[in-house]
């Protein structure tokens, strides 16, 4: 038996959890409250940084919504979300890399014939989509869904603006047949910034942080005995490349843009995704 004192506080607590505590709620209570306990000590904590603290997470809490949820968006831009993503999406070389989620996925998107515009309000410069779905021994999958959603020309989802963009716009989803081929039309995507006008927000101001997300097209691909992936793929040289605010950039997901010859577009990125059995 003992007392708390600032050299055994976090054992002590930790002595609190009764026999009885699942294994592995006991593992990570367990060593949330070392580390926390060791990060106050490192930093010699302040009564009015710690108070200060709680006001932040309480604003944070009250920016949630329906809409918005501002503590994932804390969890992305100090890089929590990526991390925990890179933990539990470790695929063998040459697999596609996972990337984050994001918050502007909405299921169920139109099923679409290959070849067809997801742009639907016409704003942006046409681009061409192509390329394959394919196992790690290069032979292609059948049946698998490409699910795929992106920014319009102004950096806006259409669920930013129902009142404004059509619905689905910049959305579908779309079935490879035996070859694993896939194509549709949609536009270069462009730079965002994340939401900047809460808590969060004015967290990167204080840290000389920029908001940004370099330009990417969202892809959530299924099929039948594979592992799901949820990637991106990113516009090479956009000015955001090294900085993304939510640290979702990996280099083998940067993919060509190059000006389309003769075609009704004018881009064309080809990008072909690698799936990993399940």
């Amino acid at each position: 038996m003992s007392y708390f004192t600032e050299d055994n506080s976090a054992e002590i607590v930790n002595a609190r959890m009764g026999a009885d505590t699942d294994p592995r709620l006991r593992e990570v209570m367990g060593a949330l409250v070392k580390h926390l306990h060791a990060f106050a000590r490192e930093v010699t904590l302040t009564q009015e940084e710690w108070d200060y603290a709680i006001g932040f997470l309480t604003k944070t809490g009250q920016m949630c919504s329906g809409e918005r949820q501002e503590f994932i968006l804390l969890s992305d831009v100090l890089g929590f979300s990526m991390l925990v993503d890179a933990i539990n999406n470790r695929r063998p070389k040459g697999a596609t890399e996972n990337t984050v989620f994001g918050p502007f996925h909405v299921a169920d998107a139109p099923i679409r014939a290959m070849g067809e515009n997801i742009t639907l309000d016409g704003k942006g410069e046409s681009c061409l989509f192509e390329g394959r779905v394919l196992d790690l021994e290069g032979q292609p999958i059948e049946n698998a869904c490409i699910d795929v959603w992106a920014d319009n020309a102004d950096g806006f989802y259409d669920v930013q603006q129902p009142d404004i963009q059509p619905k689905w716009n910049n959305r579908g989803r779309f079935f490879t047949g035996a070859n694993g081929r896939y194509s549709f039309r949609g536009i270069k995507p462009v730079s965002y910034p994340i939401p900047d006008d809460g808590p969060v927000g004015q967290m990167l101001g204080h840290l000389g942080r920029h908001p940004y997300r370099p330009a990417h097209v969202h892809y959530l691909i299924t099929a039948p005995g594979y592992q799901k992936l949820v990637t991106h793929t990113f516009v090479g040289e956009d000015t955001y490349l090294e900085s993304d605010a939510v640290f979702g950039v990996k280099r083998s997901l940067i993919a060509p843009y190059e000006p389309a010859e003769g075609g009704d577009t004018q881009w064309r990125s080809k990008f072909d995704f690698v799936l990993v059995p399940a």
